[in-house]
């Protein structure tokens, strides 16, 4: 749990912003964080602004369900912002009462838009201190719909354990370039080893100045997103392709076993991301734009590591706005487009070759369905059985063909939510 510590009207002004942004559309809260009204922040400052929003972003479902039993109409979308943060200072941050009765208020009065609301601002949130709502329920952290899919996909129990992570603030998880160093580096940044050899740890403050961060030893990378790459279980020599690659935490596990890595992405953008990672670390990698799907290539690969395109839903922890931006209509559309990428996936596979398919998806369209369909169309592939904690994968993840359903609180602390499979070619 984040502690607030006092910060002024410019911080919560920054805070209301990236809420608003987070809820305007998927990557609103990314590129927001951007602008100039929270850039100018004293570093504390931003810091305070960007944990408010993520923790009123975490707790979004209760605090609407507490906000609307005490409203009687729906007010303007910036003064409900202002309610939500304020809420969420006073029952969950531990702000002091009164500081975030005032702060709520003063930030409603410094803008033409909210100022005449502040009276309700005030009301609403002296309600709610002196009867305080139940905020333990699971099921109202989530969006309803997505909460009707978990469960019918994953039963009643399941679905409450997974919307019971999405109010957690998650540890930081690193990858290391040389598994040799797992032990000095723990110690040095106070870190859990993690089954498959990452780390974890409590650390808070600029990443860049931790421990062994300039020399390139280490990266940032949530511990399931980690598993597939190690799946693929390369050799030195072998030839690998990292399709839709961005921003690069598979491409350097590839490149640190020695491998040739081809990493590619259609985005420009993205790939200077790569780039960059991989000149702190040390490590190479052949950088390609294109569409995966129309790239004109005619290379085949050892192995192939496709990370798909998709909805996203299991990434909740560190990017909680994804549940407020997705919509039902997105899974469908991006199973189509998973489906065009693996079947370019599966002609750059050389007979023989291994092809590992992810998302970071907890939606069925975008894992079990997938690999079902990709086989009947595919008859030269076959599944490639994972087995029992391979690649760091938590027990619990093993579904009976030997694909991994990776939910978040398959490992204490969580991690992200991702569907495996990995296939040989057997012509």
């Amino acid at each position: 749990m984040v502690t607030e510590k006092p910060s002024g009207l410019a911080a919560r002004a920054a805070a209301l912003e990236l809420l608003t942004a987070a809820l305007s559309g998927r990557n609103g809260l990314e590129s927001a964080l951007a602008r100039p009204a929270n850039t100018v922040l004293e570093p504390r400052d931003r810091g305070f602004a960007r944990a408010l929003a993520l923790a009123t972003l975490r707790r979004l479902g209760q605090i609407d369900r507490t906000l609307d039993a005490r409203l009687s109409r729906p007010p303007p979308d910036a003064v409900r912002n202002i309610l939500r943060l304020g809420a969420v200072q006073a029952l969950v941050l531990q702000t002091a009462p009164h500081a975030a009765v005032a702060a709520s208020v003063d930030l409603a009065a410094s803008r033409g838009d909210t100022r005449a609301f502040k009276g309700l601002v005030n009301a609403v949130l002296r309600t709610l201190l002196r009867e305080p709502p139940d905020l333990s329920d699971p099921e109202a952290l989530a969006p309803p719909w997505l909460f009707a899919r978990w469960r019918a996909a994953y039963g009643e129990a399941e679905a409450r354990a997974i919307a019971a992570v999405i109010a957690d603030e998650p540890a930081a998880d690193l990858n290391l370039r040389d598994s040799a160093e797992t032990a000095e580096l723990g110690e040095a940044l106070e870190a859990e080893i993690l089954p498959g050899g990452g780390l974890r740890t409590r650390r808070r403050g600029d990443i860049a100045t931790w421990p062994a961060f300039e020399t390139g030893r280490w990266w940032v990378q949530d511990a399931a997103a980690a598993i597939p790459a190690r799946l693929l279980a390369t050799q030195p020599g072998e030839t690998v392709l990292d399709l839709c690659a961005a921003p690069g935490g598979k491409t350097m596990q590839l490149a640190a076993t020695g491998a040739t890595v081809t990493a590619l992405d259609r985005s420009a953008g993205r790939l200077k991301r790569v780039i960059e990672n991989l000149a702190r670390t040390g490590l190479s990698a052949e950088i390609i734009t294109a569409d995966a799907a129309a790239w004109g290539d005619p290379r085949t690969f050892d192995a192939v590591l496709l990370d798909a395109p998709c909805s996203a839903t299991g990434t909740f922890r560190r990017h909680p706005d994804v549940l407020w931006a997705a919509k039902p209509g997105d899974i469908a559309s991006l199973a189509a487009v998973q489906t065009r990428l693996l079947d370019a996936a599966a002609t750059r596979t050389r007979p023989g070759g291994r092809l590992v398919y992810c998302v970071c998806s907890l939606e069925p369209e975008e894992g079990e369905a997938q690999v079902a369909a990709f086989l009947a169309r595919r008859p030269a592939f076959a599944i490639s059985p994972i087995t029992a904690g391979e690649g760091g994968a938590p027990v619990p993840s093993l579904r009976p063909d030997g694909s991994l359903r990776i939910l978040p609180h398959h490992m204490t602390g969580g991690l992200d939510g991702f569907f495996v499979a990995r296939f040989r070619r057997v012509d």
